[in-house]
């Protein structure tokens, strides 16, 4: 078994399996490119950007900074969000990942 975390991308997907009434969006940036990314039920899209088909290629790489999470209730309505929490840091969202052993 590794001693490393999975990748940010497959953690932010696990926890959506392991809570499948959210639905994440995460702000990020990467290479000093913006995007926003919906994560729910395990799959990652991004929702500025053409997503790969194979879900094996990261949404989310490592390099990427977080700049914010938002926890929504599923199901996602972009003209109704329903906010369980909105504008969380990465440290403040690692803390749910850890308290689920992800």
């Amino acid at each position: 078994m590794s001693d490393y975390p999975p990748p940010l991308g497959r953690r932010l997907e696990q926890y959506t399996l392991k809570r499948p009434d959210e639905v994440l969006l995460v702000s990020i940036e990467v290479d000093g490119q913006p995007d926003e990314i919906a994560v729910f039920k395990g799959f990652s899209s991004s929702l500025m950007n053409p997503t790969a088909f194979d879900p094996d290629v990261p949404v989310v790489p490592d390099r990427a900074e977080i700049l914010s999470i938002d926890r929504l209730q599923s199901p996602y309505n972009p003209n109704d969000p329903r906010y369980l929490q909105k504008g969380m840091a990465w440290g403040e969202f690692q803390s749910l990942l850890s308290s689920l052993g992800l």
